[in-house]
């Protein structure tokens, strides 16, 4: 048996009862006394924790003196434990360092890996924006800076203004119309048809006429006929989709790669990209060829989608989330990352006012009344009614709770019942004009990330995140 200090055969072995390691008594007592740990392990250790070993019996001499041979080997023997412990300390010293510069060698080298790849981003990052500058540039064959403004040209500006004095003269005298859903229908919705279609984790929803399209994430789509329950056709978008509009015949799709592309009968007729990152949301002017989208890149562009040219450009200060056009087609409103809701005059894309929730807006949309915007945020179980009328904090009309988080909003044509639609469920809000009032007529646990009105608010069309399209009707007895 050889001691674990010295390395030598000990004169008076000891073991250890922890690790079972042999030791020389008194160098394994002085490195106690030093340390008060085992040697090798580093765990804590006291003298009773040393098991004497037991050997033949030697009848050892009794202690020199100083003046005797026998003393200066002693003295020589003191003073090689003294070494041997000392050489053992610095052994363990060596190692520790060891480690420690091997750990700081790969914390340097992983800090140069990642700055030399936030640099690279950086660097392809300013490239793609200068791309995007120089092509916004080559359109109008004119340079442009990408803070700049672009307005709309004077005979657009010219039918936008015609068409909001149109629809403003009949709005206020407008019946509601013949056979439109009423309270009693509303509350009577149930559930009447529920079809799986082939878009895994759907993101949004476009309904015109009898037909719904669902877009999704993983760049499929899919036409779903409501009245017939069942898939017309599957669209191949070939990029993440996070909006979708109807336009005529035309069915236009938002994508997380900054295009936005155009469809008709199942085919793309057209691709348009003007954006430097994702484009987030979609909306249609009362014109019906005027389309805007809003992204991350702070943009704000109008499109005209008979030219298939940008019309009107600006940028915000912020990311943007969504958009709608006013029902007269005078104000368009996009909300932003850092929780505002912000109008703009469509003519010359002007701010006129904005509104705070204090979150990044969810979801946005006007009221058939003109005055009237309802707003909710992410994370929030509530749906705030703004009045156009007013400013400030007199602007907060009403704020309606669901219960649940809201996720999408929709109004009906009469400005009477105002749907969301949300991880908890469905509801309908209401609005009496004659008590100016408002009620829930409606409140359904199927849960959807997206909802439309259907024919005459008779129906309410929704989707969940697992594509699966939820039609709400008033059955027949």
């Amino acid at each position: 048996m050889l001691c674990g200090i010295s390395g030598e055969a000990p004169q008076e072995p000891v073991a250890s009862r922890k690790s079972g390691v042999v030791f020389e008594k008194r160098l394994i007592e002085k490195y106690i006394e030093e340390n008060g740990t085992e040697p090798g392990t580093g765990e804590a250790l006291t003298t009773e924790d040393l098991l004497p070993l037991t050997q033949s019996h030697i009848v050892r001499p009794r202690p020199p003196t100083l003046t005797s041979i026998p003393a200066l080997l002693a003295t020589f023997q003191n003073e090689w434990d003294a070494l041997a412990l000392e050489t053992y300390n610095l052994k363990e010293q060596l190692a520790r360092t060891r480690e420690e510069l091997a750990t700081a060698l790969y914390q340097h080298d992983a800090a140069v890996r990642v700055i030399a790849r936030l640099t690279k981003e950086r660097n392809e990052a300013r490239e793609a924006l200068s791309k995007v500058t120089v092509t916004g540039a080559a359109a109008n064959g004119d340079e442009m800076a990408i803070d700049s403004t672009e307005t709309l040209p004077a005979e657009l500006v010219e039918r936008v203004e015609a068409k909001h004095q149109e629809l403003t003269k009949t709005r206020k005298k407008r019946p509601i119309p013949e056979g439109w859903a009423t309270s009693d229908d509303v509350a009577a919705l149930q559930t009447t048809a529920s079809t799986a279609l082939p878009v895994p984790n759907a993101s949004c929803l476009a309904l015109e006429g009898g037909y719904a399209a669902v877009g999704g994430p993983e760049g499929n789509a899919a036409v779903y006929s409501v009245e017939a329950d069942k898939l017309e056709r599957e669209v191949a978008v070939n990029a993440p989709i996070t909006d979708a509009i109807w336009t005529s015949s035309r069915l236009v799709f938002a994508t997380t790669q900054g295009n936005v592309k155009i469809f008709e009968n199942g085919s793309e007729v057209a691709s348009v990209s003007e954006n430097a990152g994702a484009v987030t949301s979609l909306a249609l002017h009362p014109l019906g060829d005027l389309l805007a989208f809003v992204g991350v890149d702070k943009s704000i562009v109008f499109y005209d989608l008979d030219t298939l040219k940008r019309l009107s450009r600006t940028y915000c200060d912020a990311a943007l989330t969504t958009c709608a056009f006013h029902p007269d087609g005078h104000i368009f409103a996009a909300g932003t990352t850092t929780g505002e809701v912000r109008l703009f005059m469509t003519a010359t894309l002007e701010p006129a006012t904005s509104f705070s929730l204090g979150a990044p807006i969810q979801a946005i949309t006007f009221s058939e009344n003109g005055f009237w915007l309802a707003a909710t945020a992410k994370g929030q179980t509530t749906v705030t009614i703004f009045d156009l009328r007013k400013e400030g904090d007199a602007a907060r009309a009403k704020v309606l709770e669901t219960g649940g988080s809201v996720q999408s909003l929709a109004w009906d044509y009469t400005g009477q019942f105002l749907a969301t639609a949300g991880a908890s469920g469905i509801t309908v809000q209401q609005y009496t004009k004659s008590s100016k009032s408002w009620s829930e007529p409606f409140r359904s646990a199927v849960s959807a990330v997206a909802v439309r009105w259907g024919d005459k608010a008779r129906q309410l069309v929704a989707v969940n995140g697992e594509g699966s399209v939820s039609v709400l009707g008033v059955k027949s007895e």
